[in-house]
């Protein structure tokens, strides 16, 4: 468009000095040749809508732009499906995680209740020793206490 312009405006100068070299134009045929020039311009740039030529090239330009936005729209599509699987997945993983901690827990109440347990049995048992030995360390010291009881009555006997 520019280079028709350039073309143009250069044999619009051309005419001037032509016509300058033998008169000096007046106002009215400076006009008319402005006239003129725009006039031209316009029909060329008319000649250049209607051309077949540039009718293809856009219609090949809006193919290409078509092409691009359906593969824009493949790749968006791609991409929100890779985003759902990598949200279920997150999903999946965040059950199976969660699934694991309520079993550690589950293991872990278990294991306390065992343990729980055998303390108490062990306290129990330990508890029994104790009252055993009391028993027996009683048992000893009644003894002792009545031996010497029965001693001490044979001294006073005398026999």
């Amino acid at each position: 468009m520019e280079a028709a312009y350039f073309r143009v405006t250069m044999q619009m100068e051309m005419l001037v000095e032509e016509q300058m070299s033998f008169k000096a134009p007046d106002l009215e045929e400076r006009q008319r040749e402005a006239a003129a020039a725009k006039k031209a311009l316009l029909e060329r740039f008319r000649a250049a809508t209607t051309d077949p030529a540039v009718a293809q090239r856009r219609a090949e330009r809006t193919a290409i732009h078509e092409a691009r936005q359906a593969r824009i729209a493949e790749r968006e599509a791609a991409r929100r499906a890779h985003e759902a699987a990598l949200a279920e997945k997150a999903r999946l993983e965040a059950e199976a995680a969660e699934r694991a901690r309520r079993e550690a827990e589950q293991a872990a109440a278990r294991a306390a209740a065992e343990t729980a347990e055998l303390e108490a049995a062990l306290a129990a048992e330990a508890a029994e020793r104790e009252a055993a030995l009391k028993a027996e360390q009683k048992a000893a010291r009644d003894a002792r206490y009545a031996a010497r009881k029965a001693a001490k009555k044979e001294r006073r006997r005398g026999y």
